[in-house]
């Protein structure tokens, strides 16, 4: 039974971070995606307040709620 707990902790430990790594890939596509894009300035601006809401959650260590915002972020330019 122990066996069982320490091996849940282990695997929860090692996968924990790697989803941390994806809102850092997100950012970067908004980056590239805002130097090519033909958006207007309203769209643009909306983009850039989810981008900087979820770089917030980011660095809190909310990577859920950096996903949800960078992703709608990415969904207004056309992502």
């Amino acid at each position: 039974m122990k066996l069982t707990y320490l091996a849940t902790a282990v695997f929860l430990a090692m996968t924990v971070p790697a989803f941390a790594t994806q809102c850092p890939g997100l950012m970067k596509q908004i980056d590239e995606a805002m130097a090519t894009t033909t958006a207007d300035d309203a769209t643009k601006a909306q983009v850039m307040e989810l981008y900087e809401k979820g770089k917030a959650a980011h660095e809190a260590g909310d990577h859920a709620t950096s996903e949800a915002d960078l992703g709608e972020a990415l969904k207004l330019l056309g992502g």
